[in-house]
């Protein structure tokens, strides 16, 4: 199921929310243009490689950046298109409402901190590995957890490619509901240094915005509107 659209309307614009929209694009534009031996250097620099975040978090001569700042650059890196695209889709349905009752501010800070929290949780399941970590969604995870806790009545529109396409609606409880136990029951049933999806950052993201929501949303925001 891929969300399109929600029935949510905002009431600022959200700036941060296309900045880091358009952040990840150009930098995708950037990654297309590197040959195959170059894009696997930047990801293995630029991404979090858990062994060395652990091992050297302050640095290596061999590293191009301190380890423990490949915690924020490898929220704008992607792998390939499709996981571009189903990332700023996630973004672009869910993230403006949380901007909104949030701040731009407060809003970046959150988002950042539950990419942190993301990228932790994956390392830590699996501190010996060497394989690098990129892409925007464990920040987005915790995009979709604060969501759960502000607008859990909204409707959600979602896409269905299966044997036809359709389209269904779904009460953000519902969907989001599904899809956090997903993730999570994929990073228990599966190892996460074999796993080729980061869902063990996927569930700590989740879980980062929903407890942070708590301290960044704007001082008279109800829960569960």
């Amino acid at each position: 199921m891929i969300p399109i659209a929600d029935n949510n309307p905002t009431h600022r614009t959200p700036v941060v929310t296309w900045v880091i929209l358009l952040a990840c694009i150009v930098v995708f534009l950037w990654q297309i243009t590197l040959s195959e031996q170059a894009f696997r250097a930047m990801v293995f620099h630029l991404g979090v490689v858990p062994r060395a975040l652990f091992e050297v978090p302050l640095g290596h001569p061999d590293l191009l950046i301190p380890p423990l700042l490949t915690l924020f650059t490898s929220m704008f890196l992607h792998g390939g298109l499709l996981h571009l695209l189903g990332n700023m889709l996630f973004l672009y349905v869910f993230a403006n409402n949380i901007e909104d009752s949030m701040g731009h501010g407060r809003f970046i800070v959150f988002y950042l901190l539950c990419g942190l929290a993301a990228a932790l949780t994956q390392a830590l399941m699996a501190p010996d590995s060497t394989v690098p970590m990129v892409g925007a969604s464990g920040a987005i995870s915790g995009v979709l957890g604060a969501y759960l806790m502000l607008h859990p009545f909204a409707w959600i529109k979602l896409l269905v490619p299966y044997f036809v396409i359709f389209f269904l609606w779904l009460p953000a409880w519902l969907m989001l509901g599904l899809w956090f136990a997903f993730q999570l029951f994929q990073s228990m049933m599966t190892p996460a240094d074999q796993a080729g999806v980061a869902f063990a950052a996927h569930a700590g993201g989740f879980v980062a915005g929903v407890v942070l929501v708590l301290f960044f949303k704007r001082p008279g925001v109800r829960l569960f509107r």
